[in-house]
């Protein structure tokens, strides 16, 4: 079974920077798309940024060069630095991953920035 495991986040300070990891498990496959998706208290959930395989991103506008994604694909790991947070960043982060016939998700780890 392919899990999805979620590391840091937390309480940050208004222009401060945060580190979100996710590995997967239970496959030797490489995922063809892993991202983060955050979800805001009373908003829907919302795609922040997603990497290929070949490197190839995409970010929310309202990330974009704040926020860099990368990806370890021998690892199947994928990883969020998000610099300059701000209020509006606040919300439960996750992690999924998605290929073909498969599309999966962390459990989710919260970020709080206090302003």
């Amino acid at each position: 079974q392919v899990q999805l495991v979620e590391s840091g986040g937390g309480l940050v300070q208004a222009g401060g920077s945060s580190r979100l990891s996710c590995t997967a498990s239970g496959t030797i496959f490489s995922i063809n798309y892993m991202g983060w998706y955050r979800q805001a208290p009373g908003k829907e959930r919302e795609l922040v940024a997603r990497i290929s395989t070949g490197g190839s991103t995409m970010y929310a506008d309202s990330v974009k060069g704040r926020f860099t994604i990368s990806r370890d694909n021998a690892k199947n790991a994928v990883t969020l630095q998000m610099n300059s947070l701000k209020s509006e960043d606040t919300g439960v982060y996750y992690c999924n991953g998605y290929s073909p016939g498969v599309n999966i998700w962390g459990q989710g780890t919260q970020v709080t920035v206090s302003s």
